[in-house]
């Protein structure tokens, strides 16, 4: 067995953005583990622009991005291990882990920071009748199969989801002289950016059909076509609106879920609508000294986003690792989502050893337009903002400061909600 102050698991946006953020707050005993043959996560395969704008105020591809951290945390010398894989971690924080040169052996740690990332719904969620031919791909295989490996999927494509993987996929089988035939959303909205609608489907004349989905796939040996039909408003697919679309690749972009079995083995409590952990204002889990940042914790829209919470858990889990053993009074208020917006995280706030200021981060449950995002302490409410157009699709935020706690002094609870008036 061997020991660390802090162990990471994951080495992505944002394992590096937390090892980056720990080291700078004075922990030098830090261990990535990664199970892949180089760092950088998801980000090695988006080769499109748009990251970096709020972290480094340019426009950089995923790679690029990816690039930035990974010599920030070489320049540290920060280690990490890769080809790791990391099978289980138990409550009193040992992780277990198996590689090629090691073989299987256990690590020992004072913090752990939990950076998995998530993982892609695959078809077998969807309940799509039809046979399993060859041509059906998640979207961000087909992105690593086309970018990474080199393979052209298809020719003629069909896209059923649109998250923002599948609107980016479309341009690029476009570029790459693919047909992208339709893109077909469930919902009545996108699940994307409005900007990636804008640059990746709007601009390539690519029509996106809402409130429709895929009710059967023709082939055998490979799909050959697909029906897509129009949903009610109970999701069911309407008779007599059924289009026959003729196709040899069919992308899913239907979401994308945090990646937590581990987390669930650890004993971590669990957020039932983010899939993700519940944290309070420090980012950690309700097993002491576990925390989690990024996608593993809840699916952002923007790396940048990712690499400024794994920065928050870096730096709180390099304190508690130096913190003494004494606890501090704490006065924990849970932070609820109400009226549109789905979740909150954090899910809890400790008004009495918070930073100075906290930013809560959500989602919203439909478009919604001309409407305020409120917050209430108890039944006060203490500030609002309105916003011409909120989207599931879209990341929203507040931010919390302490100095506005000083008057609620027996405050139980803060409500994040949406309002019309």
């Amino acid at each position: 067995m061997t020991e660390h102050d802090i162990v990471i698991i994951g080495g992505g946006p944002a394992g590096l953005a937390a090892a980056v953020a720990a080291r700078e707050a004075g922990i030098t005993d830090i261990m990535i583990l990664e199970r892949e043959a180089s760092l950088g996560g998801i980000l090695n395969q988006c080769i499109h622009n748009g990251f970096g704008l709020h972290t480094f105020k340019e426009e950089l591809t995923g790679p690029e991005y990816a690039a930035r951290y990974i010599g920030m945390a070489e320049e540290r010398k920060i280690p990490y291990l890769l080809n790791t894989m990391v099978l289980d971690i138990s409550k009193n924080k040992e992780v277990t882990v198996i590689n090629r040169e090691d073989g299987l052996t256990v690590i020992k740690a004072r913090s752990i920071i939990l950076a998995m990332g998530c993982r892609e719904r695959p078809r077998g969620a969807l309940n799509i009748p039809g046979f399993r031919p060859a041509g059906i791909y998640s979207a961000g295989t087909a992105q690593r199969f086309m970018n990474i490996e080199g393979f052209h999927v298809g020719k003629e494509v069909v896209i059923l989801g649109s998250g923002d993987i599948g609107l980016i996929m479309a341009r690029r089988l476009t570029l790459e002289g693919s047909e992208v035939k339709v893109v077909a959303e469930l919902m009545p909205y996108s699940g994307g950016l409005k900007r990636n609608i804008v640059q990746c489907l709007d601009d390539y004349g690519i029509p996106l059909k809402l409130s429709h989905t895929v009710v059967d796939i023709e082939g055998k040996e490979r799909i050959t076509g697909i029906t897509l039909a129009q949903v009610d408003e109970n999701r069911r697919p309407i008779k007599g609106t059924e289009e026959h679309y003729s196709c040899d690749t069919l992308l899913l972009s239907v979401g994308l879920i945090p990646e937590n079995e581990l987390s669930k083995g650890a004993g971590v409590v669990m957020d039932q609508i983010t899939s993700g952990p519940v944290v309070g204002d420090r980012l950690e889990t309700s097993t002491e000294g576990i925390f989690a940042c990024g996608n593993v914790l809840h699916v952002h829209d923007l790396v940048d986003y990712v690499s400024e919470e794994a920065a928050l858990a870096g730096a709180n889990a390099a304190a508690y690792v130096k913190a003494d053993t004494e606890k501090k009074t704490a006065h924990t208020v849970e932070l609820k989502a109400e009226n549109g917006i789905r979740y909150t995280v954090p899910q809890t706030l400790d008004v009495e050893n918070m930073q100075d200021k906290v930013t809560v981060r959500f989602r919203v449950a439909d478009v919604y337009r001309d409407r305020y995002i409120s917050v209430y302490y108890d039944n006060v409410r203490i500030s609002r903002k309105k916003k011409k157009v909120l989207a599931p699709g879209e990341m929203e935020q507040v931010v919390l400061k302490k100095d506005s706690f000083k008057e609620y002094p027996d405050l139980k609870r803060i409500v994040v909600c949406t309002e019309v008036e």
